[in-house]
């Protein structure tokens, strides 16, 4: 079900695009790993947190529609010979919170957090689009917060939006989930025991099992390819000071990838290369603004744990980039980007973009991780 009333998509549009993304300009670093990059979504006032089906002829993304103050879950067509924004087709109910699509591994079915069973939720609608009335009429720009709605859950449903399946149940927020790659389990953060940790459970949403059980909140997990290793975000050092952190998939053998006064997120396994992509920013001197870029590391991984080398930066554009993800075969990287449709700077429309990334001197550049001890 194309959501066309949100959706207006001319030919003058699509135009503009191609001549804008045939000018973006190659950054001094990002030049050296990534093509130009190509936005692949418009429309919409926000998308992102894009995500690749495993044939590639399919991304889910969340979009904040024209006229609704919530994420919604989208799928779209893509063509990796020729990326472009086409129309997408929203797979969400249209009411509540939504986040955190991803593709169960056959592509048929999307796995999404959604609260749109809120008993609560005309007035929680209706206090969002308050508070957005009155920001537009006083130009504020509020910090980017997320809302860790207790009504949220997880569902399934066919990438039309049919057979809709809930695999949480009871208050509390249940999101931030993944398939692992054999489509058997599923990966999930909860505040059920108080704080944010993550969780394990088959994917009829049975036999749930607690991974994580740390003060502070743990996030964001992704199995590695073979499913098994588990990254994800952390804030246990320091509140709000998230760092990458890796443990095996029983829970066990974490280690600490990044550290110091930073913020790390948004962790993504490359399928093909030893390679750990996210999203960093330096904190360190309260006096200048962080932007966010994407950086990557090269690990080794076995009977001696994990271990990552020191990572390189990828991007290093004024807007923020945000959110990697990385194709089925490892040539493409998706992420979402503030870069207002001409490589401009900051405060832009949040959107996806896509870029062909350079494999071979990416693997040269790439720092090895150190020694076992």
């Amino acid at each position: 079900m194309v959501d066309s009333c949100n959706f207006r998509f001319g030919t003058a549009l699509l135009a503009a695009l191609v001549a804008a993304t045939a000018t973006v300009r190659a950054e001094s670093i990002e030049g050296r790993f990534l093509s130009p990059p190509v936005q692949v979504t418009a429309g919409m006032p926000k998308a992102g947190e894009g995500y690749f089906a495993a044939d590639g002829r399919t991304i889910c993304y969340q979009a904040v529609p024209d006229g609704y103050p919530f994420y919604q879950i989208f799928v779209q067509a893509f063509d990796a010979a020729a990326p472009r924004p086409t129309a997408p087709r929203r797979v969400s109910t249209g009411r509540g919170r939504t986040t955190c699509a991803w593709f169960a591994p056959d592509g048929r079915r999307l796995l999404f957090a959604s609260s749109h069973l809120d008993p609560a939720l005309d007035a929680t609608e209706h206090t969002a689009r308050e508070q957005a009335a009155e920001d537009a009429r006083t130009g504020r720009r509020r910090r980017y917060q997320w809302d860790f709605d207790p009504e949220m859950d997880l569902f399934t449903a066919n990438l039309d939006g049919t057979d809709l399946v809930r695999l949480t149940h009871g208050r509390g927020y249940d999101a931030e989930c993944s398939f692992s790659p054999d489509g058997r389990q599923i990966l999930f953060v909860s505040d059920r025991d108080g704080d944010p940790d993550i969780y394990l459970m088959n994917a009829d949403g049975s036999d749930v099992r607690q991974l994580t059980d740390a003060p502070g909140y743990d996030g964001g997990p992704f199995f590695s390819p073979d499913g098994r290793w588990i990254a994800y975000r952390t804030d246990r050092a320091e509140k709000d000071m998230l760092q990458i952190h890796v443990m095996k998939a029983d829970g066990s053998g974490d280690v600490a990838v990044t550290q110091g006064r930073g913020v790390h997120w948004a962790p993504f396994w490359h399928p093909t290369q030893p390679w750990l992509v996210w999203t960093g920013a330096d904190h360190s001197d309260p006096t200048q603004r962080p932007n966010y870029d994407l950086w990557i590391a090269r690990y080794a991984a076995g009977s001696g744990g994990f271990r990552a080398g020191e990572p390189l930066r990828l991007t290093d554009h004024p807007g923020a980039d945000v959110l990697p993800a990385f194709s089925a075969d490892g040539g493409l990287l998706m992420w979402t980007a503030s870069r207002d449709g001409d490589g401009g700077g900051r405060g832009g429309s949040s959107q996806l973009w896509v870029s062909r990334v350079a494999l071979e001197p990416l693997a040269t550049a790439l720092p090895a991780p150190p020694a076992q001890p």
